[in-house]
């Protein structure tokens, strides 16, 4: 076998499959000795490809050189800053921060024609009523929710009554004029939807609710949609 027929199968190795991949595993494939392998992968990095790891922990593909550009239609470009411009608008300041760095990130890895359409997109985003910025780290509620971990916050309802809560966070909603966080309420025992402006002093628990995040999120959406429904077919009669 040439060596550029074994960089080839190696970079095919990297790419199927679970990682990490030890050398003895990337050698057996192919029939070498894990010394080649790894003299190879030092190889493959100074073409450009991004591998992570090291002998004894194993290898995993992180970036491809051979693969193409990122390849967006111009309407797909167009949604894509549309829709990131919006989150730096409504986004909690840790995501909006992240929107902008993707917009970034986007614009330089695009060919140099989309690279300059992307700085000059035909459409935008701006809101002169933005939302209530959030009074909790939001940046812990969404790994809390991505954890399925329990979280306890202090909460000031419309009427102003004060209350301790505990819930299973389910979603984060951006909506018009505020954030809401989409929940199982362990004191009402029911979903509850809590707007993150009058949240504070959250902390995240040892309670762990997985895997119920996901069925949980679906029993929720569908109430508000029998519910909406519900109320749609009230207006009419």
């Amino acid at each position: 076998m040439s060596r550029t027929a074994r960089l080839f199968q190696l970079m095919q190795a990297l790419r199927s499959g679970p990682s990490p991949k030890t050398s003895n595993q990337l050698a057996q494939d192919l029939g070498v000795s894990a010394r080649t392998v790894h003299r190879d992968i030092d190889t493959l990095r100074g073409l450009g490809a991004v591998i992570d790891g090291e002998a004894g922990f194993g290898f995993t593909l992180i970036e491809d050189a051979t693969l193409p550009p990122l390849g967006f239609t111009d309407d797909e470009l167009e949604a894509l800053v549309l829709g990131l411009r919006e989150v730096q608008l409504i986004g909690d300041p840790a995501l909006s921060d992240a929107a902008a760095a993707a917009l970034r990130k986007l614009q330089g890895r695009l060919p140099r024609r989309q690279s300059h359409r992307l700085s000059h997109a035909v459409l935008t985003a701006t809101r002169f009523d933005r939302p209530a910025l959030p009074s909790i780290e939001v940046s812990d509620l969404r790994q809390a929710t991505w954890d399925e971990r329990a979280v306890e916050f202090a909460y000031t309802d419309v009427k102003g009554d004060d209350t301790r809560r505990r819930v299973n966070p389910l979603s984060i909603v951006y909506m018009d004029r505020s954030n809401v966080l989409l929940s199982w309420c362990h004191l009402r025992q029911d979903f509850r939807v809590f707007r993150l402006d009058r949240m504070r002093d959250m902390s995240v628990t040892d309670e762990s609710f997985r895997p119920n995040r996901v069925p949980l999120l679906r029993a929720a959406l569908d109430r508000i949609r029998a519910d909406r429904a519900a109320k749609e077919q009230a207006n009419e009669a």
